[in-house]
């Protein structure tokens, strides 16, 4: 697991559009916050990417840029963002090495059986590329909204 005040791990990977974000081009522009979840089109990974897509002006009067991050492919970002309407964009982390290097890919407990997957989790990145906040193991229900908090707590 990463630790707030050290230097957040950089990556670039391709959106839905298969378009490559480097998150080191935001370093002196923008906050990043980046959310992991599961999987495309799970119903509570639906609702959380929705929730950030309806507060991403909010997020940009705050300085700060929101991407969701998963091990799904850029063929199903797009498919599930057009089928919900999620603004946000969404990176592809297929080979699952930056939900490592996040501490968010790991062995959990589900229905008795040990299986290895994403803990959902959320990060925020100040403009110099330290961490400001890592949240693992979150509860979808408000969650966008806890997070826009902290980001406004960060103004100050």
């Amino acid at each position: 697991m990463l630790e707030v005040g050290k230097a957040a791990p950089i990556f670039a990977l391709p959106d839905a559009d298969m378009d490559i974000v480097d998150i080191a081009a935001y370093r002196g522009k923008s906050r990043v916050v980046l959310f992991f979840y599961p999987r495309d089109d799970a119903p509570a990974c639906t609702l959380e990417a929705t929730d950030f897509s309806d507060h991403e002006d909010e997020f940009a009067r705050r300085d700060c840029v929101v991407f969701g991050i998963n091990r799904d492919d850029c063929i199903s970002h797009a498919e599930f963002r057009d089928r919900h309407g999620i603004s946000v964009r969404l990176l592809s982390d297929s080979d699952g090495e930056v939900c490592q290097r996040y501490g968010v890919w790991q062995s959990r407990e589900v229905g008795g059986v040990k299986k290895q997957g994403i803990v959902r989790s959320t990060f925020i990145i100040d403009k110099q590329g330290v961490l400001r906040l890592a949240l693992y193991g979150v509860n979808v229900k408000g969650h966008a909204q806890e997070v826009l908090r902290a980001a406004k707590g960060l103004d100050s």
